[in-house]
């Protein structure tokens, strides 16, 4: 069977295998290790972590013809989940902690992120995520405050994420060939991150400011807080800066704020 890429699903094969090699290697599995890899095409990257012999593989693939094609491949040596990854509870695959890797669909790679970080509970089910995204997108997540990028996927990746660049991946190593560079980033979870109840009040903090990045603090501080002046005050913020001048731990501390307010 003839496997051509699907534009819908924004299918781009990794065939360079000395970058396969590569992103194998930043995983560092072991034979205890338990691998999740998501989309895995047509088996490239799959193949390299077979070589190394871990302890449980898992595909995710939402492709049925593809599923086809990697059963053939690989047989029972690996445990194939055809499912749209955004619709599979991620904490029900595997008791182990997983390694996860994934080339992921350009046009849902932030959706797949957000998710996780979002739906993230106490019991942390990965180890780490070896992820490659658009450039632009890496450059997104990895943006420091006081910079153009700086923005609410920096925010939401960094609270319970610690985020490092391996490096860049360019377009030649893929078929079909996109018209943009990838990054590949590795994210390990971090031992200490403030709580929220609900993480989907810092998504509602997060867009209120960054809705209107030119715009003074003072106004979504305004919109968010009937009395902004005590927020203001507690946590000594200069309400004419602007969303990208406050540290990713500020808007933390205004989600805690917020959510006090709606017990």
């Amino acid at each position: 069977m003839k496997i051509r890429a699907k534009k819908s699903l924004g299918q781009n094969f990794l065939i360079d295998k000395n970058i396969i090699k590569k992103i194998i290697n930043v995983g560092n599995i072991l034979s205890n290790s338990s691998v999740l890899e998501i989309g895995a095409g047509t088996g490239n990257l799959t193949e390299y972590i077979l070589k190394k012999k871990p302890k449980k593989i898992f595909v995710i693939e939402k492709d049925e013809n593809l599923v086809i094609k990697i059963k053939q491949r690989f047989k029972e040596k690996i445990n194939i989940i055809n499912k749209d990854v955004l619709k599979v509870e991620e904490n029900t695959i595997c008791s182990d902690k997983l390694i996860v890797f994934g080339n992921l669909p350009y046009n849902i790679s932030t959706q797949i992120l957000s998710k996780w970080i979002v739906n993230d509970c106490q019991n942390i089910w990965y180890e780490k995520y070896i992820f490659m995204f658009q450039k632009e997108v890496a450059d997104r997540i990895l943006a420091k405050k006081d910079t153009k990028n700086y923005g609410r996927l920096s925010i939401l990746t960094n609270w319970k994420l610690d985020v490092k660049k391996m490096f860049n991946i360019n377009s030649s190593c893929f078929l079909p060939k996109p018209n943009i560079q990838s990054t590949l980033l590795m994210f390990t979870p971090k031992k200490s991150f403030l709580k929220l109840k609900n993480s989907k009040n810092l998504e509602i903090i997060t867009r209120t400011f960054f809705n209107q990045r030119r715009k003074k603090i003072k106004k979504p501080l305004n919109q968010l807080f009937k009395n902004s002046n005590k927020i203001t005050k507690k946590l000594k913020l200069d309400v004419n800066l602007r969303p990208q001048n406050l540290a990713p731990e500020i808007y933390y501390e205004i989600a805690k704020e917020y959510e006090k307010l709606r017990n």
